[in-house]
């Protein structure tokens, strides 16, 4: 009777701990289409390298989603082939979130060098390409910044270089000469590159908040699964 209570009680903890990771898959769908617009728009134009994070959020949360709702069904039914095929497949979630963790560090300085190249070849393009032209001008009035490293990058681009001017969108009070001859009393001085920077830090801690909360969740389950499995292998009376 002992053993037999015990594994209602690991039942019911799967069961439980799969809606949990549910709500979880839920959260990381959210986050990640959230994550995808901000960078889209942060970066002015697309860029697979870049955007290729938020997708995999997006991808993993619905990938979760699945594998929870797969759980849930497995625990209720008592079935051994569902919990075993629910339990490696968290595990291989669990290792492959490891592994884009690691990844994920390795490679960021060339997500700044990407950031970077996009927004000079943003500049450059400032003007012959509307949507690109909107773009950046939504950004440097979103991130109150302008040009790359600061305003002078735009003495670099021919056509402002010409009559010593920057775009409106650097402007800090919109007045009539306020982009003509710049300075950091008429212009914001910050270069867009340092706010992208500063708000993709503050971002990558609510991220890094929920990737550990759900690796918790992972590793409860992986073991709740295990001892499940145990028991509807011992031939125990579950229900």
């Amino acid at each position: 009777m002992a053993v037999e209570g015990g594994m209602k009680c690991v039942k019911f903890l799967v069961f439980i701990f799969n809606f949990i990771f549910w709500v979880c898959g839920v959260a990381l769908i959210a986050i990640g289409i959230y994550a995808q617009v901000a960078l889209d728009k942060a970066l002015v134009v697309s860029s697979a390298s870049t955007s290729s994070t938020p997708i995999a959020i997006l991808v993993l949360g619905i990938i979760i989603f699945f594998i929870s709702f797969f759980g849930c069904c497995g625990a209720w039914k008592e079935s051994y082939c569902m919990v075993t095929t629910f339990a490696v497949l968290l595990s291989i979630i669990f290792l492959v979130e490891i592994a884009a963790a690691i990844a994920g560090y390795v490679f960021k300085d060339k997500v700044r060098l990407v950031l970077e190249d996009r927004l000079w070849d943003a500049m450059h393009k400032y003007g012959e390409d509307k949507p690109l032209t909107e773009a950046m001008d939504e950004l440097q009035r979103d991130f109150a910044c302008c040009g790359v490293n600061n305003y002078t990058d735009w003495a670099t681009i021919e056509r402002f270089k010409a009559n010593n001017t920057v775009p409106w969108s650097c402007c800090r009070v919109n007045t009539t000469s306020c982009n003509v001859r710049p300075s950091p009393v008429t212009v914001y001085e910050k270069g867009c590159l340092q706010g992208i920077e500063a708000w993709m830090k503050k971002n990558i801690l609510i991220v890094a908040a929920v990737a550990l909360g759900i690796a918790f969740f992972e590793i409860l389950g992986i073991i709740f699964a295990c001892c499940l499995m145990k028991g509807i292998r011992s031939g125990y009376e579950v229900m």
